[in-house]
């Protein structure tokens, strides 16, 4: 006799969500016993990250549609915080101008200069490599080191710039750099530049040592024939994950410029012309103890950092391409 065995059931089961599922998270759960170790070496800074990253922005989320002083029990109010940093809040407005230009400007510039200060410095012997990563790598980790260029755009004639601009005559008198909208966000911007030198710069430098050099000889037979045919082919491709950590660590410093303006310009700086995003957060966080307002500010600015990262790591997947 034929037995005809009954090959619906299993994919009914499957269906169903019984023994297929289980058999799935019992899989699941023999990966993490097995690997439990690799689990625990990872739970501290885990635990850290979920405390101090992931809840504080879920809480901060929920925050924004609460009205909330810190002295009061929160007060549910929607979309209230919202529609008035949207619609009504022209102070904002500027900051969210004058955070795109930071973003704009020294976004893609400090990246570029970080990669090809990195790429050129590659190239030297490794003692010189050390001292040039240390030189360009200081000004970023020498904490309140910007204060030097409160001396060279002093509004005196003892300021570094107004002394050498009047010595040449090109000015008769002292300009108040500083205290002058037409200049503070430009001031600003160019001193971002100079501290942007950081983690991605030695990110880049550590990418570029990974390079498998029999690449270039494999590309070479291939019919590259120039250096910047090996950086577009080569070079990138294969540190592309240095390239993606680069970007999120720029993206997020353009964003978040707010203690270089508060030094220079002061805070608030004049006629808001060097106010930033992050600035108005700390005008309505610490300060005012707005804290659904504030944290309405912090998920929009969050908001933009994410996508700005996604669309660049987007650009970022071709090249080499």
């Amino acid at each position: 006799m034929v037995q005809i065995h009954n090959t619906t059931e299993p994919a009914l089961q499957g269906l169903a969500g019984g023994p297929l599922k289980e058999s799935r998270l019992a899989q699941l759960w023999k990966d993490i016993k097995k690997s439990k170790h690799y689990y625990f070496m990872m739970s501290p800074y885990m635990i850290i990250f979920f405390l101090f990253t992931v809840i504080p922005v879920v809480v901060s989320f929920g925050l924004s549609f609460f009205y909330f002083n810190m002295l009061e029990t929160p007060r549910f109010i929607g979309w209230e915080n919202y529609s008035r940093l949207l619609l009504g809040d022209d102070v904002f407005m500027i900051a969210l101008k004058n955070t795109f230009l930071f973003a704009v400007i020294t976004g893609p510039l400090s990246y570029i200069a970080c990669f090809l200060f990195a790429w050129l410095i590659n190239e030297l012997s490794p003692f010189v490599r050390s001292l040039m990563t240390l030189v360009f790598y200081a000004p970023s980790i020498s904490g309140n080191v910007f204060f030097i260029w409160l001396i060279v755009f002093s509004g005196d004639s003892y300021g570094y710039l107004n002394g050498f601009l009047m010595k040449i005559g090109v000015l008769l008198e002292p300009i108040q750099w500083l205290q002058n909208e037409k200049y503070i966000l430009a001031i600003v911007i160019i001193v971002q530049l100079w501290l942007s030198l950081g983690t991605s710069f030695l990110a880049f430098i550590a990418g570029l040592q990974t390079v498998d050099q029999t690449l270039f000889e494999a590309g070479a037979m291939d019919g590259i024939r120039n250096r910047w045919q090996e950086l577009w082919f080569i070079t990138l491709p294969s540190m592309r994950p240095q390239l993606m950590f680069g970007a999120v660590m720029q993206i997020t410093a353009s964003f978040a410029v707010a203690e270089v303006s508060i030094a220079l310009a002061g805070f608030p700086s004049v006629n808001y012309a060097g106010h930033t995003v992050v600035t108005h957060l700390m005008d309505y966080g610490t300060l005012r103890f707005e804290m659904g307002y504030a944290s309405a500010i912090a998920t929009i600015l969050f908001g933009i950092m994410l996508g700005t990262n996604m669309m660049t790591q987007k650009l970022l997947r071709k090249v080499g391409e």
